[in-house]
């Protein structure tokens, strides 16, 4: 307990009652009763009921434990973003296993790094990165057994496999009972990669990821004037799974029950068909990703009205938002970081920017926004002072929210970094790196 905190008449509770704990599980199961007859759908491969997704990760938590995952185990997974990361994303951790969602995009050595420094057990690997993992069998002395994912016909056996996923769920049981366990257990993983030394560990728990999604939830069904994710639209990520669990809104759309589109590996005309073909309203993706899209084939011959889209990862340009908003596309924009779960601030449009022309919204638009409920933000100069709200004053951002890493794995020097003491304010915060773009936008804003 904080040394500030104040001593208060705490609620003792009932013996009898149930102990509540904030588990992933929560999630999955809100999702089914109140949609149980929607859709998810993989590419073009596959679509199934939210009562099949209740099931298929019933079967995978038999699988699991039958090949020998025990609570506090790390399982990686290497996948692009489909419906089986979606299944691992709520099977693992209602185990109380801990999901290790390997960055693909990194180097040989340091994906080597991070499933060696990790400590994973056991691994799901798609077909594309079989050859990764063959490669590096020989140096992942923690590893006890490998899972193929596939897409399609069989692939050339080159290691030593527990078997193929589809057929292994088609093998096991479809009921499965989830124990309750401490809602501070550890429940997901995933590896930052900076820009110096090794890649760093952030981690989270189910408590975090449960209420940084109820927030998030809250946010996007309520976004100024504009909601962009409620329950009769049409989710597709197109940022990572393997990054902050796609933002964290897989977990959002699940638990409302939302249809869920996955587009497997990102390729643009594929992406702007699957936003025709299945109705597609709300993404999210990197500025980058959208102007591709713009500049496909497809982008270019389709109608993008009605595509809600949040935009983060780097500064939008009001040009790229232009061009964007002439195709249909509403655009927003929002703020966070891997040790944040990630999202710490998004867009907010008033009633009175709303009746303004679009021309006069999109500058604020592309801005990082306000900060989201229950996230406490301020940028500071050197000396620990708040900088003025201009739009031009840098600083360094200074935030705290429940669901903030409480370090970096197995790093607890590197991990104490992340926090600042009372020389800034009366309790601890932890600090990001420099973004000169993120302060100037959300100081002019807050």
């Amino acid at each position: 307990m904080a040394a500030n905190m104040l001593t208060t008449r705490v609620m003792p509770r009932a013996e009898q009652a149930y102990a509540y704990p904030l588990l992933i599980k929560r999630l999955l199961l809100s999702g089914v009763r109140y949609q149980p007859n929607q859709e998810i759908v993989y590419a073009d491969k596959l679509r199934y009921t939210y009562t099949t997704l209740l099931e298929r990760i019933q079967r995978l938590a038999n699988v699991l434990t039958t090949a020998g995952v025990k609570p506090g185990d790390t399982v990686a997974l290497l996948d692009w973003d489909s419906h089986r990361a979606l299944e691992c994303f709520f099977a693992v951790p209602m185990l109380g296993a801990v999901l290790h969602t390997v960055n693909v995009r990194l180097s040989t050595e340091q994906v080597r790094y991070t499933m060696n420094h990790a400590e994973d057990r056991w691994v799901l690997v798609h077909d594309d990165f079989l050859p990764l993992i063959q490669q590096l069998r020989g140096d992942l002395p923690t590893v006890e057994g490998i899972i193929r994912l596939s897409d399609g016909a069989a692939a050339a056996q080159t290691v030593p496999l527990l078997g193929e996923y589809e057929a292994m769920l088609a093998a096991a049981a479809p009921q499965f009972e989830f124990a309750d366990f401490d809602e501070n257990s550890l429940a997901t993983l995933f590896y930052t990669s900076g820009t110096t030394g090794n890649p760093k560990g952030v981690y989270f728990s189910h408590r975090q990821l449960v209420l940084h999604t109820l927030v998030e939830q809250g946010t996007l069904a309520a976004c100024g004037e504009v909601p962009l994710l409620r329950t009769g639209d049409v989710y597709m990520p197109i940022t990572p799974m393997f990054h902050v669990h796609a933002w964290g809104v897989p977990y959002v759309a699940t638990a409302l029950g939302i249809k869920q589109v996955y587009p497997g590996r990102y390729e643009p005309n594929r992406l702007v068909r699957l936003f025709h073909d299945e109705g597609v309203t709300f993404s999210h993706c990197v500025p980058t990703v959208l102007q591709m899209m713009l500049d496909s084939e497809q982008g270019r011959c389709t109608d993008l009205t009605g595509w809600k889209m949040l935009l983060g990862g780097s500064a939008l340009t009001l040009s790229l938002a232009q061009r964007a908003s002439a195709r249909g596309i509403s655009v927003h924009c929002g703020y966070g970081m891997s040790e944040s779960c990630p999202l710490l601030s998004i867009t907010h449009l008033s009633t009175d920017l709303l009746a303004q022309p679009m021309a006069q919204q999109l500058p604020l638009r592309i801005d990082a926004g306000v900060p989201i409920a229950l996230v406490d933000l301020r940028i500071v100069d050197s000396e620990g002072r708040e900088v003025p709200h201009d739009g031009a004053s840098l600083g360094e951002i200074v935030v705290r929210a429940p669901w903030l890493t409480q370090g970096y794995l197995h790093e607890p020097e590197q991990g104490a970094a992340l926090w600042l003491g009372a020389g800034c304010t009366p309790v601890t915060w932890p600090v990001s790196t420099r973004w000169a773009w993120c302060a100037s936008a959300i100081a002019s804003r807050m």
